[in-house]
């Protein structure tokens, strides 16, 4: 993994987008998050594509989202909904490669540096009020997910 960005705390605000929500354990979870990325990308051609984690649980399920930024909001047309990234103080890190190493480094300087996550522990695993990976490389053009530019970013609790 490759840290193009070190982590940060970044102040982000409200963004629109549309959406395809799903629920998968976490073992075949990016195919189901390719998957609904191709559903997404028929419809939204353009935009920031971004990989949205609300309930996380590794050994159970995950509840999970792909969605595409937007300049307004969208009306809902069948599985694609509107949706919000709140405005917030996030923990921020972008790099490339492997995305589960990336993660437990961004998570680690958050707790080195004595900074709360909107996260709530329930049987279900973690909530998050607002964790995402946006992706700064195109998924559309660049096949190779090692060669993506992705931004971590975990919303810091008010």
């Amino acid at each position: 993994m490759e840290i193009v960005e070190a982590p940060e705390v970044v102040a982000l605000p409200e963004r629109h987008y549309a959406g395809i929500r799903a629920v998968t354990p976490f073992k075949g979870m990016f195919s189901v998050r390719d998957q609904l990325m191709q559903d997404l990308h028929a419809r939204f051609d353009r935009g920031d594509t971004f990989f949205r984690l609300y309930v996380v649980d590794m050994a159970g399920e995950m509840h999970v989202e792909v969605g595409v930024v937007t300049d307004a909001a969208v009306e809902p047309d069948g599985r694609v909904l509107p949706g919000v990234l709140p405005a917030g103080d996030y923990a921020t890190m972008t790099y490339a490669g492997h995305g589960r190493r990336a993660n437990r480094t961004l998570l680690e300087w958050i707790r080195g540096n004595d900074l709360a996550m909107d996260c709530v522990q329930d049987p279900a695993g973690d909530r998050f009020g607002c964790r995402y990976e946006l992706y700064r490389t195109d998924p559309r053009t660049e096949r190779m997910r090692t060669r993506w530019r992705t931004q971590l970013a975990i919303r810091l609790d008010r």
